[in-house]
């Protein structure tokens, strides 16, 4: 799939942009715009009092003289005036535009309710242009109410013009080249761009690894700086070498569009001068207007050049990032049930990651029933993993389907399945808020509910951690905020188990190697104690994915996957009993111990 084919249309994209900062601020973008439009008009009317100047000054008319130096002398005040008063209004619209757009994006992407775009190199293309174009997507309102005011200094220009003689309207004629030429340069730069985004991405990533303080002790350790450097210089001139060299074969056609427009006004001048023999006001209008038609032309194709570059294909982006987060919510209207009956399904379930053929999880039947601890065992790449993002639709199924009380769970709203759904991961994030908030995200409405959240830490076994913050709960986690402290990972785990026990009677609780960076009688014991708690509820199902066999042997139900498929399943002691892969795995581990 190309990165720009499935693009929305431009003009329908833009239109949808320009609603967008038309409802963050209404008023202001009224007033805007009127106010660069009076700004353009004085500074338009120059070329007239010029020529009005001439007129009065060789034909001895002081009146005309005065009117005219008078005219010159309101405009150039007015011109000031309306330029300043315009910028200020501009800088204020801008600034409430820039929020609502950064965060409309940052919703956007949070919303969609798979992880899918962050994973397809093309999706990741597409999305890294668009973080560059959403902070200079303010300017295009910028951009577009200096369009218009050129067009008007040009539509003023051209009239004074034509009242010379209608052949001098020639003279924008002349000027079309450059204007196709602007508005064709920055599609075919923003092109090559977008091709070799993947470099671009790749040279960002390797600047960050060089340059940041997670990767800083094995970066310095392993030696790898100066290599780091070279291959982040050599992808950054896979990306730079396209895209200078059709910056400059652009540049070369350019050059010639603005060259035929010179050869036109000089052309201009010597026709009114010599050949209509016009008096010395008319010539002077034509020089003054000519010059200064110019700089309009140059001006409006700039700011078209920016809109072309910048706001069309930066507002096809934000259209097609809509359009995305809207389509994968369509069809899903099925209610989530208040308590499971029946369980959970996963009938012929096949998922292969984007951008892969090799199936992850291979024809998988599997019944989770209600009140069930589940714990679900493998090598390294067997899908454990998988079928939990599955389960949390994160992804959806490539062949094959997931039913929740016989109800297929693509047809459930993400976010209502995911509002019954707790646990903790392995790869938890570290949310470098004060402790309370850490913990307290996990559910919502009740960020800020102390007994709550105190609740959720003693639950995940994590009371030492907070015993050991200077402020407790209040305390800032993080180096980098002022008066913040760092953890250890270890500490991190445990405050992201007690996020993941924030919400009280989920329908399923997941707890996807949450204690790795724990010792194993400490998992065992915080295991333990959640597999009591989901048995003494008659709905709730509990999925437990852990390495270490001592833990798994407390489940009700053991799932054993192999090679992406789902290999055995049953009791510990039925599965023993079997003498199959799970107890060849189980006496591997024990001996291990021994």
């Amino acid at each position: 799939m190309s990165s720009t084919d499935d693009l929305p249309p431009a003009l329908p994209a833009m239109w949808r942009a320009l609603k967008r900062g038309y409802e963050a601020a209404p008023l202001l973008l009224s007033v805007a715009f009127g106010l660069s439009l009076l700004a353009a008009l004085p500074d338009a009317l120059l070329a007239l009092w010029f020529k009005l100047l001439a007129d009065g000054v060789l034909g001895g008319r002081r009146g005309l003289v005065t009117t005219a130096a008078l005219g010159l002398g309101v405009s150039a005040a007015a011109t000031w005036f309306l330029r300043v008063i315009s910028d200020r209004t501009q800088r204020r619209f801008r600034d409430q535009v820039t929020i609502a757009l950064e965060s409309h994006v940052a919703w956007l992407q949070a919303s969609v309710a798979t992880v899918e775009h962050h994973e397809r190199p093309e999706y990741l293309d597409r999305l890294a242009m668009l973080r560059n174009q959403v902070f200079v997507l303010d300017h295009m309102y910028m951009s577009l109410f200096t369009t218009c005011g050129w067009i008007l200094r040009l539509g003023v220009t051209v009239a004074l013009l034509v009242s010379i003689h209608p052949a001098l309207a020639l003279l924008a004629a002349f000027a079309l080249p450059t204007v196709l030429t602007s508005a064709w340069r920055p599609g075919v730069e923003r092109a090559v761009e977008e091709r070799g985004a993947s470099a671009n991405r790749l040279a960002r990533h390797l600047f960050d690894v060089a340059t940041t303080a997670p990767p800083g002790k094995e970066v310095r350790v392993t030696g790898i700086g100066a290599r780091l450097v070279a291959q982040r210089r050599a992808a950054w001139e896979r990306w730079y070498g396209p895209v200078a060299r059709t910056r400059a074969r652009s540049a070369v056609w350019h050059a010639l569009a603005w060259a035929v427009f010179g050869a036109a006004y000089v052309g201009a001048i010597v026709f009114v001068a010599s050949m209509l023999a016009s008096p010395p006001g008319e010539v002077l209008l034509v020089l003054a207007a000519g010059a200064r038609l110019s700089a309009y032309i140059g001006g409006t194709v700039g700011e078209i050049g920016f809109l072309r570059g910048i706001w069309l294909e930066g507002s096809k982006r934000l259209a097609w990032l809509e359009d995305y987060a809207a389509s994968q919510a369509q069809g899903a209207d099925a209610p989530v049930p208040e308590r499971l009956g029946e369980g959970i399904r996963f009938e012929h379930v096949s998922f292969a990651y984007p951008g892969t053929d090799r199936l992850v999880l291979d024809d998988v039947e599997l019944r989770l029933a209600p009140g069930a601890v589940v714990a679900i065992v493998g090598e390294n790449g067997a899908g454990k993993t998988t079928l939990v993002k599955l389960l949390c639709r994160l992804y959806q199924p490539t062949k094959g389907r997931i039913l929740v009380d016989g109800v297929e769970l693509a047809r459930v709203p993400p976010a209502t399945w995911r509002s019954r759904l707790a646990g903790a991961f392995q790869d938890f994030f570290r949310f470098e808020f004060r402790a309370r908030h850490t913990v307290g995200v996990g559910d919502l409405p009740r960020r800020d509910d102390r007994p709550a959240v105190a609740a959720a830490v003693e639950r995940a076994g994590a009371s030492d951690v907070v015993r050991q913050l200077a402020a407790g709960l209040e305390t800032q986690l993080g180096p980098t905020w002022p008066e913040g402290v760092e953890l250890s990972f270890g500490q991190w785990q445990k405050l992201a188990l007690a996020r993941g026990f924030m919400r009280e009677r989920p329908l399923v609780l997941v707890l996807d190697e949450p204690t790795a960076a724990l010792d194993a009688e400490t998992e065992h014991a915080l295991f333990e104690r959640y597999a009591a708690a989901a048995r003494g509820s008659d709905d709730r199902i509990t999925i437990l994915v852990s390495h270490r066999f001592s833990t798994v042997r407390m489940a009700d139900f053991i799932v054993v996957l192999r090679g992406s498929r789902l290999v055995e399943s049953g009791t510990h002691e039925a599965l023993m009993a079997q003498g199959g892969h799970y107890a060849e795995l189980y006496r591997i581990q024990a001996a291990a111990y021994r």
